[in-house]
């Protein structure tokens, strides 16, 4: 089973004196020329209007002073992505509690996608950023388009696009839309509250339960090899859990 997270908006600034190394991270054969790519695309952003670099990146007048930490990423200061990320699917997750064996699954089967990173390991050292899917850089382009093909390719090198391997997915759908297995099985995890008979999802409750189905997969006596047993596990932890072919949904009632 892979677990295939979001980013967060909300991120950590780390400290220090280590700084970023492109080959250390996941995939670097195959995603580092596009990483190299995006890191000279926004230092050259930096240098250009405030208002053209604010549309290009996607962000309010009042977030401009994120354009010159994105144009410093490759002499900033760098943590594990697992303490980066932020919000409130991290907090339910909650990686500096997991047991040591739970930290070795989530180095085997957990991955963090990313616009700017396209695919992380949790121990991925970055620094802190603001660059989301929606953005749009000069001679770039779409980043799903862009990130699309390298993260096919670094999926299946790596046995996750295989006929039986299952991909249980937390992505917003702007990150979903950079990688679909054309193999494997993709399964989504939702989140609803229902009263009287009407359900509705709520992106609030949906990041916590992502937080809470990732963190009940990686503690588990031993890590599910399918979703029957997945759901058994969530069942004893007290949640509504419903399967389809290709959701995974927690229903929580009132």
């Amino acid at each position: 089973m892979l677990i295939l997270l979001p980013p967060s908006e909300g991120k950590a600034s780390p400290a220090g004196k280590s700084r970023l190394d492109l080959d250390s991270l996941a995939f670097a054969a195959q995603l580092g020329p596009k990483r190299e790519t995006l890191i000279s695309a926004l230092a050259k952003l930096g240098r250009v209007s405030e208002k053209k670099a604010i549309e290009a990146l996607g962000i309010s007048a009042g977030q401009a002073g994120e354009i010159a930490r994105d144009a410093e990423l490759a002499s900033a200061p760098v943590a594990p992505a697992s303490a980066v990320y932020t919000g409130v699917l991290y907090d339910r997750l909650d990686f500096g509690s997991l047991t040591s064996t739970g930290r070795k699954r989530a180095a085997k089967h957990l991955l963090i996608a990313s616009a700017l990173w396209g695919f992380l390991a949790p121990s991925d050292r970055i620094p802190y950023y603001r660059f989301s899917m929606k953005a749009k850089l000069p001679k770039i382009g779409g980043l799903p388009a862009f990130w699309r093909g390298p993260l096919a390719e670094a999926m299946e090198g790596a046995g996750h696009d295989e006929e039986g391997a299952l991909v249980l997915d937390m992505r917003s759908s702007a990150y979903s839309a950079a990688w679909k297995p054309k193999r494997a099985r993709l399964v989504t995890v939702r989140g609803f509250t229902e009263s009287g008979g009407k359900r509705k999802a709520i992106s609030h409750m949906a990041k916590a339960v992502r937080g809470e189905v990732a963190r009940v997969a990686l503690s588990a006596r031993s890590m599910p090899k399918d979703l029957d047993v997945l759901a058994g596990l969530l069942e004893q932890e007290g949640m509504t859990v419903e399967l389809t072919e290709k959701t995974l949904d927690i229903i929580e009632r009132s």
